[in-house]
């Protein structure tokens, strides 16, 4: 079960948190109260909890000093749900730059406003604990998360099929069966940014979005992207076309820009796309939206492309165009399709010379992509631009497309550069977050088709990939995992033959019996008998 802490001095509130909602229903387990900061977090690190609830004004250590401490100890885990009152509102810019997961007001506290913010905390969990799992050993870099890649894939037309989204969004528990689907592009802007260092300036702006998602979330259902450090895309979505309404959305990102500025002192532009009537059609609504972003100004923060007059707008560059040579060259590592399709992509550019807006789109995209779909996307690029005062982001300096071929070119001979340094270590990276997958989800029916769509690689790619780091076949593999585990199943938790068929996902037990013996060399009964005659 997933554990929780309270930490408030009050005992009233934590009698009231205890008993509000039925904890264990929802497979969460208390495992602790504390009445002031420093007790909570000696319990954090006794019992490890994934969620704390605190509140802000404690005795001893108060709650933002136990969040804070918490996150240099233990990192993004727990998660923290913060209890204030109305007077300590000012205290919430702080802490959310130790990234919390939600507030609550005391005197607001109810029912289905502790529910929701609980099911906010879990969601966010599941995230992160996907996202760590794919974490190496010896602090190797770390694939980005496989969300993060899905909406990415989503948001510029690339997914190879029906079936590849399909596999992708419920292995990442996404429910997008709703009817009605809106795409916005953002970015932060800071006047005093740059006068800061970069843990600062990365502090300000992941703060910033941070409240950003926060904020938009209790207005409306949505998906927000980050894309680099300051650029965003934001996923609305709605049951039916008659519950969306375009006034809301504009509503809810004016107040968002309003709070925003008024507790981090940053600006923001959005522009806004059309509705999409199903998934797979986002892309199109975000090239709008990014068409859109463009017209949009300090004093005109948020511009939709409905309200857009056609000659204002600019055709976006469609990235989808060179889907299968973009997916190919960053899924494979091929460092001869990434360095044709970069440099077809630079000479459309330079043909095109009087379009630098649309070269710096583009160009921004490819960035986009590079940083979401390399094991070590952010490191890579700053490699790459070490020179450039600006880092990769020197791109949105670009004032022609002069500039922006160059840029382009420089991304695309670091790019190849690395990867051929670092095929192996990728290939190796690849086929070791594969076999954590397998492992993790040893207990379904896994085929290569699907774990192929999971990653975003073809299956032959991925059996060829498999079969040479492994010295091993990639359904060998699987075979070889689920009988481990139906041995364990058997001897340990001693079930039943047809129950351990049916919990490893094989089509029949005589099937398993099967699939056993030619690994094991004996029936499964054979072999639990073995251990009851070789047992004390």
């Amino acid at each position: 079960m997933i554990k929780l802490l309270i930490a408030d001095d009050e005992p009233l509130v934590q009698i009231g948190i205890r008993s509000m909602l039925r904890w264990e229903e929802m497979g969460i387990e208390i495992c602790g109260v504390a009445s002031n900061g420093q007790a909570a977090l000696e319990m954090v690190r006794e019992h490890s909890p994934q969620i704390v609830i605190t509140d802000i004004k404690m005795p001893i250590m108060n709650g933002l000093d136990l969040a804070k401490i918490c996150r240099k100890e233990f990192g993004p885990i727990p998660l923290f749900i913060i209890l204030t009152s109305y007077e300590e509102f000012p205290l919430i810019k702080e802490a959310l730059s130790y990234q919390v997961t939600d507030y609550l007001i005391k005197l607001e506290l109810d029912e289905k406003a502790l529910t929701d913010s609980i099911q906010k905390a879990l969601e966010r969990l599941g995230e992160l604990e996907a996202s760590l799992a794919y974490r190496k050993a010896d602090r190797q870099p770390m694939m980005q998360s496989y969300r993060d890649k899905f909406f990415m894939r989503l948001l510029h037309d690339l997914f190879d099929s029906q079936e590849q989204f399909a596999i992708q969004a419920r292995d990442l528990k996404l429910d997008l069966s709703d009817r009605c689907y809106l795409a916005s592009h953002g970015e932060i802007h800071s006047d005093t940014a740059s006068r800061m260092d970069a843990s600062r300036q990365m502090n300000l702006y992941s703060s910033s979005l941070q409240m950003i998602e926060e904020l938009l979330g209790k207005h409306l259902p949505c998906h927000v992207i980050p894309l680099d450090i300051v650029h965003f895309a934001v996923i609305y979505h709605f049951p039916t076309v008659a519950q969306m309404e375009i006034s809301q959305i504009r509503n809810a990102w004016e107040s968002t820009c309003s709070m925003v500025h008024n507790y981090f002192n940053v600006w923001l532009t959005i522009g806004i796309g059309n509705m999409a009537d199903e998934p797979m059609k986002i892309s199109a609504s975000y090239q709008e939206a990014r068409q859109a972003f463009n017209l949009a100004r300090r004093s005109s923060p948020v511009v939709l492309f409905s309200r857009v007059s056609e000659n204002s707008c600019r055709n976006a560059f469609n990235i989808a165009l060179f889907k299968n040579a973009l997916t190919r060259a960053f899924e494979e590592f091929d460092t001869d399709a990434l360095y044709d399709t970069l440099s077809e992509i630079g000479e459309l550019f330079a043909a095109n010379p009087k379009h630098p807006l649309q070269a710096v789109d583009g160009a921004c995209n490819i960035l986009y992509l590079a940083l979401s779909l390399l094991p070590d996307g952010k490191e890579a690029l700053e490699e790459i631009f070490t020179v450039y005062p600006e880092g990769y982001r020197s791109i949105y300096a670009q004032k022609d497309v002069i500039g922006v071929t160059h840029w382009l070119n420089t991304l695309r001979d670091g790019l190849c550069s690395i990867l051929k340094n670092r095929r192996k270590t990728y290939k190796n990276h690849v086929v070791s977050n594969v076999q954590k997958y397998i492992d993790s989800h040893i207990d379904e029916r896994l085929t290569l088709n699907e774990v192929a769509a999971v990653f975003g690689l073809s299956p032959n790619y991925l059996s060829a990939l498999f079969k040479k780091n492994c010295q091993i076949g990639f359904s060998e593999y699987i075979t070889q995992k689920k009988i481990s585990r139906a041995k364990s199943l058997l001897l340990d938790q001693e079930l039943k033959i047809y129950e351990v068929a049916e919990q490893l996902g094989f089509e029949s037990a005589f099937y398993f019996s099967k699939v056993f013996k030619k690994v094991e060399g004996m029936s499964p009964r054979d072999y639990v008998q073995s251990h009851m005659d070789t047992s004390p």
